[in-house]
C-alpha cells in the first residue's frame, strides 16, 4: 500500500505532542513521572531505551513514557520495524507504532543586504515509527527478561548521594524550603529528616541540581523572559528542572516524586504549553542538556 508524506490533514508534530501533554496535565497527571516498571530486568525505573540499550532524550522520553503508560507496555525497549527484523524477530500483526522525532536541518541560500550570497541551516523535526518490544515476537530474550527481586533501596540512594557529591555543588541544609539561588550559586535543602522518605529527598535534590546547571559558568541557560516570581518564564525554568530531575532520577533508578508544591505549577505549565506549541520541546531539550551536564561531572570509565 502506498504511503504519503502529506501532513496537511493532521496537526503538526509540535501540536500533536503538546496536545497530548496538555490533556494529561488537565487531568492532574504529570506524564514524566511514570510509568515505573517493577518487572523488567533493564531496571525498575528507566528511560525509554533504543534497541541497543541507549536511552532516548528530550521530548521522546516523555512521549514514550506516556505511550507505555496508556498501552500497558512493560519493556523499556523500542525498535523500528526493520530493527526488529534484523534482530530475528518481527512486529506482531495488527500492532500500531508510536511516533518519535529527531532533529535535522536543511540549508537555505539567500543574499544579504550587500548582495553577498549567504547560507544558513534551518532546523526542523522529522518523525519515525517505533514499536515497544512488547509489540514484537522473536526478539532476543533480554528484551523480555523479567527482573529478579529489586535491590534494597539503600543501595540506590547511596548511588544518588555519590552522584550529587561528584558535581561538587554547594549544598546547605536548614530551614523548610528547597531552592537554588543563582546569586550565591548554592542549593538550600531542608534537613534530611524532614522528608517523607529517602527517595523524596534524593529527587528534590536532583531537581535543585537541574536548576544549578543554569549558572553562567555551566550551561548559561537563559531565564525565558522571567520578570517576576511565578510568571511564565519562572514556570518554564521549573518545567526544565522538573523534566531534568525526571530524566536523571530514571537514570539513577529512583522515582522522581518531587515536592507536593510542584503540582501548583500545572496551571502555569498549561498556559505556557497552550500559548506555545514548541515550549515542551524546548523544555525537554534544555532538560536533556542539564541531565547530560550532570552525568558529565561523574567519573568516566577508562577507555
Amino acid at each position: 500500500m502506498a504511503t504519503t508524506t502529506n501532513t496537511t490533514a493532521r496537526p503538526d508534530i509540535y501540536t500533536s505532542i503538546t496536545n497530548r501533554i496538555v490533556e494529561q496535565l488537565e487531568q492532574g497527571t504529570r506524564p514524566w513521572l511514570k510509568p515505573w516498571n517493577a518487572t523488567h530486568a533493564a531496571g525498575r525505573i528507566s528511560r525509554p531505551l533504543r534497541h541497543n540499550a541507549q536511552p532516548y532524550s528530550g521530548i521522546n522520553v516523555i512521549v514514550l513514557w506516556m505511550t507505555a503508560e496508556t498501552s500497558g507496555f512493560l519493556s523499556p525497549f523500542w525498535l523500528t520495524f526493520k530493527q526488529a527484523q534484523e534482530l530475528g524477530g518481527h512486529v506482531k500483526k495488527g500492532e500500531h507504532g508510536s511516533q518519535v522525532v529527531y532533529a535535522s536541518t536543511f540549508k537555505k541560500k539567500d543574499k544579504d543586504d550587500a548582495g553577498e550570497e549567504t547560507e544558513q541551516e534551518i532546523p526542523f523535526l522529522k518523525t519515525y515509527t517505533v514499536f515497544s518490544a512488547d509489540q514484537c515476537e522473536g526478539l532476543p530474550k533480554h528484551f523480555y527478561q523479567l527482573a529478579e527481586q529489586p535491590k534494597e533501596k539503600l543501595e540506590r540512594i547511596e548511588a544518588v548521594e555519590q552522584f550529587v557529591a561528584n558535581t561538587k555543588a554547594e549544598i546547605r541544609y536548614g530551614g523548610n524550603q528547597a531552592y537554588y539561588t543563582l546569586g550565591d550559586d548554592r542549593i538550600q535543602m531542608p534537613p534530611f529528616e524532614t522528608f517523607r522518605d529517602a527517595e523524596s529527598h534524593a529527587a528534590t535534590l536532583v531537581h535543585e541540581l537541574s536548576h544549578w546547571t543554569r549558572h553562567p559558568s555551566r550551561l548559561n541557560r537563559d531565564d525565558f523572559g522571567r520578570k517576576r516570581w511565578g510568571d511564565e518564564g519562572y514556570a518554564m525554568e521549573e518545567l526544565v528542572a522538573e523534566l531534568g530531575s525526571a530524566f536523571v532520577c530514571a537514570d539513577l533508578q529512583i522515582t522522581p516524586e518531587v515536592r507536593d508544591d510542584h503540582a501548583s505549577y500545572i496551571e502555569h505549565w498549561l498556559k505556557v504549553l497552550k500559548d506555545d506549541k514548541r515550549a515542551i520541546f524546548s523544555a525537554a531539550s534544555h532538560a536533556s542538556k542539564a541531565a547530560d551536564f550532570l552525568h558529565g561531572l561523574q567519573p568516566q570509565p577508562e577507555a
